[in-house]
C-alpha cells in the first residue's frame, strides 16, 4: 500500500510516520507535504497512492482547497484537532476522520476500515458510503454517563466531568465540583467512547478531561504532575513517563 501524509506540524507528521510503519511495516510513505501549494503540485505530476491522510488545518488553508484543484479517486483520511468539520470530509472519498492527538489504535481502527473497503468494493464505490460514515461517526462518543450515588442514579454530562479514576475494578466519576459518583465500567470500555480531543488516559488508573486541569508541574522522573479541578492539591496525580510525550502533543493540539 502507498501513502501521502498532507500534515504541517512537523512534530504530528513524525508521530504519523512512527505510527504507520508500527502498524505495516510494509506500507510506503510516498510523500510527507505540509502546505495546500505543495499537495496540488506533487498530485497533479505523481501517480495518486492508495491512500491519502491529510490534516485539514494546514498553515496556507483548509485543505478541503486541495480538492477543489485536484480530481482525487483514492480513499482519505482526514485528521484534525477539531470535530467539526466532519460533515465537509465526508462529502468527499473519506473513510474515517480521526481527532488529534492520534493513537496506534485510532490509526488502526483506520487502517483495518480502509482494509475491508478495499476488500468489499471498487475505488469508484467509496462515495456510497458517506452517508453511514456520518452516522457512525455522529453516535461514537458518549455525550453523558449514568453515575450511581448509594441507590440513586444521575446523568453527569462529559462536559461536567473532572476524570475518571480506577480503583482495582470499582470506577469513580468525579464532576469539577468534587462530586463523586460510581459509574459501571472500565477504564478500557471508556475510552473508546469518550472525545480524545477533550479526555486524555494520564496512566492505568485516571483518565482527565482538558478542562479540569488547572495546572502541570514537572515531576521527578521525567513524568508530569497535574491539579485537577475537585481533587485536593495534595493528592499526587500523575502522567506516567510512558504518557508525557503523547500528552503534550495532546496538549498542544
Amino acid at each position: 500500500m502507498n501513502v501521502l501524509i498532507i500534515e504541517d506540524e512537523m512534530l504530528a507528521a513524525e508521530r504519523l510516520q512512527l505510527l504507520i510503519k508500527n502498524y505495516d511495516p510494509c506500507i510506503a510513505i510516498q510523500a510527507c507535504l505540509d502546505s495546500i501549494e505543495d499537495a496540488v503540485k506533487w498530485l497533479k505530476t505523481k501517480p495518486h497512492p492508495d491512500l491519502l491522510l491529510v490534516d485539514i488545518q494546514l498553515s496556507d488553508g483548509p485543505s478541503f482547497e486541495i480538492f477543489k484543484k485536484v480530481s482525487i479517486q483514492k480513499p482519505v483520511i482526514f485528521t484534525t484537532a477539531y470535530d467539526n468539520y466532519a460533515l465537509d470530509a465526508f462529502q468527499l472519498f473519506s473513510i474515517d476522520y480521526i481527532l488529534k492527538p492520534i493513537t496506534a489504535e485510532a490509526l488502526a481502527a483506520a487502517f483495518n476500515k480502509y482494509k475491508k473497503i478495499t476488500a468489499a468494493f471498487f475505488p469508484s464505490d467509496y462515495s456510497l458510503l458517506t452517508e453511514q460514515l456520518k452516522e457512525n461517526f455522529s453516535n461514537k462518543y458518549r455525550n453523558r454517563f449514568l453515575a450511581k450515588v448509594g441507590q440513586r442514579s444521575f446523568f453527569v454530562k462529559s462536559e461536567e466531568v473532572a476524570c475518571f479514576i480506577a480503583d482495582n475494578k470499582i470506577v469513580t466519576l468525579l464532576d469539577k465540583s468534587g462530586n463523586r459518583y460510581l459509574i459501571n465500567y472500565t477504564l478500557e470500555k471508556l475510552e473508546p467512547l469518550l472525545n480524545p480531543q477533550y479526555f486524555f488516559r494520564l496512566n492505568r488508573k485516571i483518565i482527565v478531561h482538558s478542562n479540569a486541569i488547572e495546572q502541570v508541574k514537572p515531576y521527578y522522573n521525567n513524568r508530569l504532575k497535574l491539579q485537577i479541578k475537585g481533587i485536593n492539591p495534595e493528592n499526587e496525580i500523575v502522567v506516567s513517563r510512558d504518557r508525557v510525550v503523547d500528552f503534550k502533543l495532546w496538549a498542544e493540539t
